[in-house]
């Protein structure tokens, strides 16, 4: 199936590079891609061309998205995406390695059967995840179970899923797979989890058997002994099936949906109980509230390869009145034996007495029928509701049910469909039914600042929106990977469906510290400022380095640091005065002195006394000479006055 496919080469949303096609289905084709953004490998799922201009498939594409997306469990295929480009849609999810089950059934036939006990098991376990959330798979069958290396599975493709409380179509069709569709999915009626239980047991019974329990030349055929037969036990097939097992297999695929396990857990705790050795338990009676089943404009049975495909099936009629009770299996010995031939018979009877009485019915409709007088229904989609009343009422026809949807094609106030359409017949006097367009839906966006891409993506998502251009910077405030800002802003109003912006923080942008060592304060303000960093002083020394210089820095310069980091300095305070000696100047005359003191760096002060030494001789000084002092003291000096004036004083 793997090959070059129409979207091979591509690019969508800006950042996913289709690869090679990997599968193609009833609606949908799926390729690996290239997501450039995260860097990684993922699974793109595109709605085939022919139904890309649908809007109850572009529906249904959107909410299998919205739904699964917040599905979580190891064994469902995680949503990543979705988005509209091109005229088509995509939804992108994880890339699931491995194969299907039904193609390792395919190529061996039946696989052991504790093997593919484990395998529903974790099947029931994904279920029981969307059925607690109202959400019903639709379509299960061996094509949609990917079994990984590790032999885990992952149930994928809930393309068809539909939530219980969502609005139901209005045709007589529904979707599904033929081989393992419900009894109740083929006849049109409300489903429960049960059916995706009955679906899950066909698809047991085939693993442990091989074989199909229905099979027949076209999707009809099949639909029908769904709803009329029951296949041989599955122990007739092969004989090695443990009681126990296929005990199970027959109560899941019980005609009756009140007969089968009444949730997705019970058959996995039954499940546990045979792959444990333990007696089975078969959990009790059914009591999910049934949801809608949903239906789309019939396209015909698909027939040969396509049966296997999800597909539009017509919805099998089966007189509900008339209907003989079907067979019971008995778990240990097949079929009851009265079953197998009388009531063959009689099965067989009451279909063609129903059959019979419907043909009758039929033609005394068209014979009695008082519509006889009919006319052309008139085209009124796209018109205003004043011109579609003027236009019905004028070929005929009442007005009769007007409801409203929103609708992102059809202008607000305009007729987005009718039934019947235009163009065929109806009696004349009978009502036509219109919906008219509420114009394009628009919500609050969700805030997602401070999720992680993933997560906004996931709500988003959830919220009917998908994610537009995303782009990085850099936040001293916001952690690393985590949504910095968003556009649209947080609970503004905006078109369900649209895109939303994100930025993504990348954290503190980092810088590589500059050298300041040897700088004035001033100039090593300002580099450091230009590199994107603060300073900030620390301490101040005695150093070579001149005053008002920097001696060091932290952190060092060359390193690696996130912008706004403050460097600590220590500044110089130029060279420390450690002190010298005072030269010894008593003795000396008043000049000698004071040529000596100046020599040695400091200043004098004199003053004069009387005494016997000569007039003008230093008889005394302080500090004392040989003391140590440091530059620039002044030192005294006493001069004697002998008999003569005394000196002036100098300094």
């Amino acid at each position: 199936m793997s090959g070059q496919g129409p979207m091979t080469g591509r690019v969508l949303s800006g950042r996913y590079e289709i690869g090679e096609r990997i599968g193609i289905g009833g609606m949908a084709e799926v390729y690996s891609a290239h997501d450039t953004t995260l860097g990684r490998v993922v699974a793109v799922k595109v709605m085939l061309p022919q139904y890309a201009d649908d809007p109850d498939f572009a529906r249904r594409f959107r909410q299998e998205a919205a739904a699964v997306a917040n599905l979580q469990s190891p064994y469902i295929v995680n949503i990543y995406d979705w988005g509209h480009q091109d005229g088509t849609y995509f939804i992108v999810m994880e890339y699931v390695r491995g194969s299907d089950l039904k193609t390792a059934i395919l190529q061996r036939g039946a696989i052991n059967q504790r093997k593919a006990a484990e395998i529903a098991a974790q099947v029931c376990q994904a279920l029981s995840v969307a059925h607690a959330q109202d959400i019903i798979h639709r379509d299960i069958k061996p094509q949609n179970i990917m079994v990984q290396p590790d032999g885990n599975v992952k149930v994928m493709d809930f393309g068809i899923a539909r939530a219980k409380n969502s609005t139901s179509d209005k045709t007589q069709t529904v979707l599904g797979t033929a081989h393992y569709t419900s009894p109740e999915q083929a006849q049109g009626h409300d489903l429960t989890a049960t059916s995706d239980i009955y679906s899950l047991g066909i698809v047991l019974y085939e693993s442990v058997t091989g074989t199909l329990p229905f099979d027949g030349p076209d999707a009809v055929s099949v639909a029908l002994m769904q709803v009329q037969e029951f296949p041989p036990a599955p122990h007739e097939i092969n004989p090695d099936i443990d009681p126990a097992l296929e005990a199970i297999i027959l109560r899941a695929m019980e005609k009756d949906p009140n007969l089968r396990f009444a949730t997705a857990n019970d058959m996995r705790l039954a499940l546990n109980d045979y792959l444990a050795g333990r007696p089975v338990g078969m959990g009790g009676a059914n009591g999910f509230t049934s949801a809608q089943t949903s239906v789309i404009a019939p396209i015909g049975a698909a027939a040969g390869s396509m049966m296997d495909s999800t597909q539009v099936m017509p919805v099998t009629q089966v007189n509900p009145g008339g209907r003989t009770q079907p067979a019971r299996y008995n778990a240990s010995h097949g079929r009851d034996p009265e079953e197998d031939g009388g009531g063959k018979k009689k099965a067989g009877i009451i279909i063609a007495i129903v059959a019979a009485v419907a043909v009758i019915a039929l033609a005394c409709f068209f014979i009695f029928s008082p519509g006889g007088d009919k006319a052309d229904v008139p085209n009124v989609e796209g018109k205003t509701l004043e011109e579609a009343i003027q236009e019905i009422e004028g070929a005929g026809f009442e007005v009769g049910k007007t409801e409203s949807a929103h609708d992102d094609s059809v202008e607000s106030g305009h007729v987005i469909s009718q039934n019947p359409k235009g163009g065929t017949k109806a009696a004349k006097g009978s009502k036509i039914d219109i919906l008219i367009s509420q114009g394009t839906e628009e919500v609050s966006v969700p805030n997602v600042e401070g999720m992680t891409q993933e997560e906004a993506t996931r709500t988003l998502l959830k919220e009917g929106f998908v994610v537009g251009d995303v782009t990085n910077q850099y936040s001293n405030d916001v952690e690393a990977g985590k949504v910095m800002s968003q556009s649209p802003s947080a609970n503004m109003k905006a078109v369900k469906g649209s895109s939303v912006s994100l930025v993504i923080s990348q954290g503190k942008e980092q810088g590589t510290i500059p050298d300041l060592e040897g700088l004035s304060l001033d100039a090593a303000r300002s580099k450091a400022e230009a590199e994107g960093f603060l300073i900030s002083q620390s301490g101040s020394e005695f150093s070579d380095i001149p005053a008002n210089c920097i001696i060091r820095q932290f952190p060092s310069p060359g390193s690696k640091a996130d912008k706004g980091t403050t460097i600590t300095y220590v500044i110089s305070k130029g060279q420390e005065d450690k002190g010298v000696n005072v030269p010894n100047v008593v003795g000396q005359n008043v000049e000698s002195a004071a040529n000596m003191l100046t020599n040695a760096g400091f200043r004098y002060y004199t003053q004069s006394e009387p005494s016997s030494s000569p007039a003008g001789t230093v008889i005394r000084q302080s500090p004392n000479g040989g003391t140590t002092a440091n530059k620039g003291t002044t030192v005294t000096i006493v001069v004697s006055e002998g008999s003569g004036e005394s000196p002036d004083a100098g300094n």
